[in-house]
């Protein structure tokens, strides 16, 4: 409606503004014309959703627009012609032309004005159906982002209780007692491991006082061949970090270093700020050799979670420290509180 009404405006303008002499019945002319132009526009645009043209591949769009243009064009200029030549509005040019010269003289005008028309009509949609699926692929990335954390998640919880659970089977001959607090603390554990569950991130502090749990439970089984240091840095205490994957390393640890050695060693966990990141290190006794599984669940999970959560802007690293130690190294960016 907008596009046909310029239309009559234009013409309007230019016939009052820069006419040479008057034109017999110009309103009625001008007036069936957009008429019929409106008509004609509304039935391709009908067509174009028909026949689903806005779906085909670009080079297919063009030709389309291009065939549309010139057939719709014709089926206009008929129109208006046939009702020209019914009332006699334009005597002069009925004598000079024949009634096809009449139709394919206005056809070439009508021919540009619908390719005008057909080329906003699917530029409009193309840049539509180009950002709904840009919307849709962010839509997409994000489900699939959930998706593969809650796995992730889903996988860590049975890990982590099949190791607790060991600890404390450890304990029912020897100290029945100590077994039942061993329970009341994992049970402890899995009530805010269970809660970490809807947490897409937590706060290092709650993580720690898990870590801090379940290493009571591992001392049941080494005794004195395990030793916990900490090296905390209080202001890194309400950084959010990925729930259980303090967890996670803590369990790699011990299961990969300490379980190998015979008299036992040291399990160190560090926080603090370096270069505005947050770096959460676990260190353990050991020695990373080619035998160590770095395909294995824990470093696989804590990669895949920080490409989930942070991208290029975190990292993981596993490495020796002074040949008697290992030490797991997790760089995130900083949230200021």
């Amino acid at each position: 409606m907008a596009g046909w009404g310029a239309y009559m405006l234009v013409w309007t303008f230019f016939y009052f503004a820069i006419r040479t002499k008057p034109q017999p019945h110009f309103l009625e002319i001008l007036i069936t014309d957009t008429f019929i132009g409106f008509m004609i526009t509304h039935i391709m645009r009908l067509f174009i959703r028909g026949f689903g043209l806005l779906h085909l591949s670009l080079q297919k769009q063009i030709t389309s627009i291009i065939l549309m243009s010139f057939v719709f064009a014709f089926l206009n200029s008929t129109g208006v012609i046939v009702v020209q030549t019914l009332f006699d509005w334009d005597p002069d040019q009925t004598k000079k032309f024949s009634f096809l010269n009449m139709v394919m003289l206005q056809s070439f005008g009508a021919s540009l004005f619908l390719l005008i028309w057909n080329l906003i009509y699917f530029t409009y949609h193309y840049i539509q159906k180009s950002r709904q699926q840009q919307l849709d692929k962010i839509r997409l990335e994000s489900l699939v982002k959930e998706l593969e954390l809650k796995t992730i998640k889903a996988h860590i919880n049975p890990h982590f209780i099949f190791n607790a659970l060991n600890s404390i089977r450890a304990l029912v001959d020897e100290n029945p007692e100590r077994a039942r607090t061993a329970i009341t603390e994992l049970s402890n554990i899995l009530r805010s491991s269970m809660q970490a569950e809807k947490l897409e991130m937590a706060p290092l502090e709650r993580e720690l006082n898990i870590v801090k749990d379940y290493l009571a439970l591992e001392y049941i089984r080494f005794e004195d061949r395990l030793k916990i240091e900490y090296d905390i840095d209080e202001d890194t205490l309400d950084q959010p970090v990925p729930p259980m994957m303090l967890q996670t390393l803590v369990e790699n640890a011990i299961k990969h270093g300490l379980n190998k050695q015979v008299s036992g060693g040291v399990i160190k966990i560090i926080s603090d700020f370096k270069d505005d990141h947050h770096e959460l290190i676990v260190q353990n006794t050991g020695r990373l050799n080619d035998n160590i599984n770095t395909e294995g669940f824990g470093i696989t999970s804590a990669q895949n979670r920080l490409n989930l959560l942070f991208g290029k802007e975190a990292k993981f690293e596993l490495s020796d420290v002074n040949g008697s130690m290992v030490e797991a190294k997790i760089t995130m960016p900083v949230k200021r509180i």
